[in-house]
């Protein structure tokens, strides 16, 4: 059976790289979309399709509006994967080093290269809305004196030649993936794994001590606490929304938990429950 993966990028991303990664051995095929909310749209359109999606990176932290769309949407997370993520410098094969004069990429991956790049201040950086796309372009177009900054199966994948790997100014960059599917097919997708950890999200009533309490019990109840993430209630001044993970060694202490701090919460929804992903690769 082939996994039909929807994507935010071009082919070649870092979220293709993931999305083959996490079904390593399997037939996969990638849906690339330009944005994430329209990736999110086409989850909505065909309940076959999973996706996988950032959700927090070691550098830039987390990704607020991939927490919103998954929240407003149908789809409910099945697994996670947490990538290392390192940047290559490609570009056409015969191409050296001081041959280039332009190097591009995404905002994100120039940021993240900055100090190697300046090393080198013949080449100009210049940004493009993808780091796959920027390796494709330089393939297609034939541009000489360009290069990329991508990941090396980009590079690989669209026949460039990688003149220096790792050039990332922090080599401890990772990045968590989500995969996301209708909640219809979730089963299929958890089902004989280990499911130790939680996605969830609720409200909090504007009182003193209020998240103070809820906390308290996960503790009781032996819960993990591994993510509190808080984004502001638009149109609801001083209140806040609350995206927490929590991984758990016993599923029924864990309900059991959800049970106890129900009354204390408002607008709760668990956005998926699954295996944790504790190796970076």
């Amino acid at each position: 059976m082939t996994r039909r993966i929807a994507i935010q990028g071009e082919p070649g991303c870092f979220h293709d790289a993931a999305a083959r990664s996490f079904f390593a051995g399997e037939e996969v095929e990638t849906i690339p979309c330009e944005t994430f909310t329209s990736m999110f749209d086409l989850l909505r359109t065909d309940a076959s399709l999973l996706g996988i999606v950032a959700i927090e990176n070691t550098i830039a932290g987390s990704l607020l509006q991939n927490h919103e769309l998954l929240r407003q949407s149908n789809q409910t997370i099945v697994g996670e994967y947490k990538m290392h993520i390192s940047h290559v410098l490609a570009a056409l094969p015969g191409q050296d080093i001081a041959q280039l004069t332009e190097v591009n990429s995404h905002p994100m991956a120039l940021m993240q290269c900055e100090k190697y790049l300046l090393r080198h201040p013949s080449m100009k950086m210049v940004e493009r809305n993808d780091t796959a796309g920027s390796a494709r372009e330089i393939a297609e177009k034939h541009l000489l004196g360009h290069a990329a900054v991508c990941g090396k199966y980009a590079a690989q994948l669209y026949g460039l030649n990688i003149l220096e790997e790792d050039i990332q100014t922090n080599k401890r960059n990772s990045t968590r993936f989500l995969l996301i599917a209708d909640p219809v097919e979730a089963p299929m997708l958890t089902k004989g794994k280990a499911v130790n950890k939680a996605s969830l999200v609720f409200t909090l009533p504007h009182t003193h001590g209020s998240l103070s309490k809820v906390l308290t019990i996960f503790s009781f109840y032996d819960i993990n606490l591994s993510k509190i993430q808080s984004l502001p209630i638009i149109g609801r001044e001083w209140e806040y929304r609350f995206y927490i993970n929590l991984t758990f060694d016993d599923y029924t202490r864990y309900r059991q938990s959800i049970d106890a701090v129900r009354p204390l919460i408002n607008d709760f929804k668990i956005l998926g429950e699954y295996a944790q992903h504790s190796i970076i690769e």
